[in-house]
């Protein structure tokens, strides 16, 4: 992601700011208003925006050693596995539509269904956080319709863990991306 300062675009402005924020603290404590921010004001995230029929897509906007900026499509209907954040934070803001997050907790010592907690609902420019201490979760379109969100994970992580809803067993899921840097992988 490299351009002249004339070029530069307000989503490589947004990880210049990432980049800043994560070396002045590493836990990331401005990485939500900085995200809302941009969603408030900026569209250019809309080309790294790709659909794929049958499953949401994760599309690489940037990545570090520190954190990976990703925009995640759902489509109607579309949904994560329940799963874990590798125990790295993530925060995630509302480009396009409006998206609903589901938590869910393991049974306290002892394998199970998963126990389901608060659904929360997130519209446009809106951001939140969690990490593992706070609950697994699945991600979703509000209501069944499509919507689009930028993700931080810091640090970034290539494999996560999902969960079986009715059995609380886990297994590892490797992590793709659709698209790196607006391009479709494959294409």
């Amino acid at each position: 992601m490299e351009s002249t300062e004339e070029t530069r675009q307000p989503i490589e402005a947004l990880c210049e700011q990432l980049d800043a924020a994560f070396r002045e603290d590493p836990r990331g404590t401005s990485v939500a208003g900085l995200l809302e921010a941009y969603t408030q004001e900026h569209g250019d995230w809309e080309a790294y925006r790709h659909f794929l029929e049958g499953a949401y897509t994760r599309n690489l906007v940037h990545r570090t050693e520190d954190y990976e900026l990703l925009l995640l499509c759902w489509g109607a209907g579309q949904e994560s596995p329940v799963h874990n954040h590798m125990g790295q934070r993530c925060w995630m803001a509302i480009v396009e539509g409006e998206v609903e997050e589901v938590h869910y907790r393991r049974q306290d010592g002892a394998p199970g269904p998963l126990i389901e907690g608060p659904t929360k609902r997130y519209g446009l420019g809106q951001a939140a956080f969690i990490n593992d201490d706070i609950a697994l979760h699945l991600v979703r379109g509000a209501d069944g319709r499509a919507a689009s969100s930028l993700h931080v994970y810091a640090k970034p992580y290539d494999v996560c863990l999902i969960y079986d809803l009715q059995t609380g067993a886990e297994s590892a899921k490797t992590l793709s991306y659709h698209s790196v840097e607006g391009v479709v992988s494959g294409a």
